[in-house]
Order: structure tokens, then sequence, then C-alpha cells
């Protein structure tokens, strides 16, 4: 069995900031090679030499030098990390030196700042879009669709709650979801309750073969998850979406990141934060 690398994301907070952009930079490099942990609140000299020793474990045991992403903020817990026996690149050194000789000030050097929620309305918005997702998911409810910013539509697992979910999260969007149903496909038009907020309609299909797969782990040898059906779905989906100007994007192969990104992208809506 071949061993693969570790690649540690090194952190005094949650760790995201480094995840998301050692995992970027990784992706270039066949990143399903690499093993990759996460090493969160690393934000004292203990936790700083405990972190060294799993570091210098993991390259001992692979025989291969561990790569460490670090966006630690305190200078001696850092350079406790940088000690260890691995290549250690740091997103807090490399960005905010520079930054620091070009405006001609110190950073504040703030634990957490990335991620703080000191900013509280941000906070709050955050929150009340997630309620709103949740809230109106699934066509579960369509009373509150005139406050939405976007409303997802397409056949069952085709992505849409967690599109409208990262929406909420990222970007504070109010963003709901409407399922395409089988009386909605044979009439080949979209159901009456959304035809008041068409310009608020923002499409998701998916190739066959993919949603087959999925549905497949769903129901299993189910009507639901068979090749004709999904096939008839997707078509049926496409053509209402043709029909009445709704614009659309196959998420197959892009992440979730893509798609949110893409809509935002392609209907103009304002990320909120």
């Amino acid at each position: 069995m071949e061993k693969k690398r570790t690649v540690f994301f090194v952190s005094d907070r949650t760790g995201i900031t480094a995840e998301a952009l050692g995992r970027s930079l990784m992706s270039q490099f066949n990143g399903d090679g690499f093993r990759q942990i996460t090493l969160p609140f690393i934000a004292n000299l203990d936790k700083a030499n405990q972190a060294v020793e799993r570091i210098n474990s993991a390259g001992k045991d692979q025989g291969l030098r561990p790569i460490v992403f670090s966006t630690i903020v305190d200078d001696e817990v850092r350079t406790v990390i940088e000690r260890s026996d691995a290549l250690y690149l740091d997103f807090f050194k490399t960005f905010i030196g520079p930054l620091e000789s070009e405006l001609g000030m110190r950073s504040s050097h703030t634990v957490g700042r990335a991620h703080a929620s000191a900013d509280n309305a941000a906070y709050i918005q955050r929150i009340e879009a997630v309620n709103f997702a949740l809230a109106n998911d699934d066509g579960i409810s369509t009373k509150r669709y005139p406050e939405a910013d976007v409303i997802l539509v397409g056949v069952s697992r085709s992505g849409k709650t967690p599109t409208c979910l990262y929406l909420a999260l990222q970007f504070g969007i109010y963003a709901g979801n409407y399922p395409l149903i089988e009386d909605d496909l044979k009439r080949g038009k979209l159901p009456d309750v959304l035809v008041p907020f068409l310009p608020k309609l923002y499409g998701l299909t998916i190739e066959p073969t993919r949603l087959q797969q999925i549905r497949y782990h769903r129901r299993p040898d189910s009507r639901y998850a068979s090749a004709d059906q999904v096939h008839y779905e997707v078509e049926k989906a496409e053509d209402i979406f043709k029909a009445v100007g709704v614009p659309y994007m196959n998420t197959t192969h892009p992440s979730i990141e893509e798609i949110a990104t893409t809509v935002l992208h392609q209907t103009g809506i304002q990320r909120r934060f």
C-alpha cells in the first residue's frame, strides 16, 4: 500500500482558514494523495509542543516529511510549530508582513479575528438567513417567498438544499428551494405557486447517471432511483427551464462552493457580508 504524505492544518482557532487555503493549494497536486489532519485551537505553548510531537511522529511513521499549513497568530506559539520536522508554510507571516510594510502599520495580531462574531449585525444576518433556508426547504412553505433573494428549483437530489445553506452561511443570502415533482414534470410547466417569483428562480440540473447513483444510496432498487426515471425527470426539468427562461446550471461536477458562487454571479445577487 502506497504511503501518503501527511498534511497538517494548524490554527489557534477553528482551522477553517488554514484548511481552505491549504486544500486549495494541495488540489493542484492530486489532493486525494495526501492524509489530511486538522489541529485546531493550538493557542498556547503546551498545545504547540504537543502539535509538534504529533507532526514529527507522523513523519517518522510514514517516512515522509509532513507539510504544515499554519494560521497561528501568536509569535511564540508560531516559533514552536516552526521547529517541527516538516515543510512549514505560514499564511500569517506570508501575507501579514508584506501588508504591514505596504500600509505602514502593524496588524492587531488578534487571535480569531477572521472568524470573530464581533460584528453583531453580520452574525444576526447569518442566523436569520440559515433559519430562512431551513424554513423554506424543499417547498415546505412558500409564504415567505416574497422575502427570498433566490429560489432554487430542480428535481430531487440535484443539490438544492446544501447550496441554500451555503448561500445563507457564507453570504447571508435568503435562499429557498422548491422540488419539481412528477405532476409538474408531466404538465411541462412551473407549479403555479412559483410563477409570481419567476425573476427569483434559478434552476439546478444534474447528469442522470450521477443522479441515479445519489438516489440509489437513498432508496436502493426503487423506481425513484431507476435509470428511466432519472433520465425522464432531468430531461423534463430542463425543458421547463428553457421554456420559461429560468437560468440553470449543471451541478454534477462543481463543488457546493462553486455552485453557490455561480448562482450569485449569474443572478447578480449582492452578498450581505
